[in-house]
């Protein structure tokens, strides 16, 4: 789960770097990036205020955004005439369309939670004061799932963009045997048969690190294709 110190999840960089070293700032950033995106589990961010800039880039790179009602978004290159980088550009599009992408890039304007539902930029959007709650209460519903279902549906839904659709079909079976191979799709049925909750056992191993599109899978470097934080045990702040 990735969020923010206090009222804000992060407001982008400091502007005062960007005058001598925009390059530098800019490459952390993708790095931050991309280093969430490489997480091949389940990923969260939990969205408080300002989602700017770097911040909006880093919130992106998760898999699922909950946002807090009055958090903003925006996407601010344009106002500083910066180049927003290819990557984080291509997950924009990805996730909003390629019509919601231009005109965050293009305006750099603030749109609004309710906004940002409508568009997708975010999954859910709560109360104030109740997005703690909700955050942890879903993590624990992701934490009671089968991690191997995760990881593999992260991968193709990842991956399909950048792979041929018999590589994706490939890399399909190969889950599949896997899931068999670990005794998750056995013991998922059992507990539904015995009206229990599953004990799943899967934790990762080198199915999680190896597979189409690169080291880790479909998607890039070090697992499933895509960005984000982890939701079993981990927190980060930005």
């Amino acid at each position: 789960m990735l969020t923010g110190e206090g009222g804000t999840f992060c407001a982008g960089a400091d502007i005062g770097s960007l005058r001598d070293a925009a390059g530098e700032s800019q490459g952390l950033a993708v790095a931050a990036e991309e280093a969430l995106a490489a997480f091949p589990g389940p990923t969260l961010a939990a969205i408080r205020g300002y989602c700017v800039g770097g911040g909006a880039q880093l919130a992106a790179a998760c898999d699922l955004r909950f946002a807090e009602e009055g958090a903003l978004f925006g996407v601010t290159p344009a106002k500083l005439g910066v180049v927003y980088p290819a990557s984080a550009t291509r997950r924009l599009v990805r996730l909003v369309g390629p019509a919601t992408a231009k005109y965050l890039l293009f305006s750099g304007e603030l749109i609004d939670c309710a906004r940002a539902l409508r568009t997708g930029l975010v999954d859910e959007v709560l109360p104030e004061g109740e997005l703690g709650k909700r955050v942890a209460e879903f993590s624990a519903v992701l934490a009671s799932r089968s991690l191997l279902t995760q990881t593999a549906a992260k991968e193709l839904a990842n991956g399909t963009w950048d792979v041929p659709p018999d590589e994706a079909e490939e890399r399909g079976a190969y889950w599949a045997a896997q899931a068999r191979a670990s005794g998750d799709t056995a013991e998922g049925a059992a507990a539904f048969l015995e009206r229990r909750a599953p004990r799943f056992e899967w934790t990762g191993g080198p199915a999680a690190t190896g597979g189409a599109g690169g080291p880790g899978g479909a998607g890039g470097p070090g697992g499933a294709g895509g960005p984000g934080g982890a939701t079993r045990g981990s927190r980060s702040g930005s």
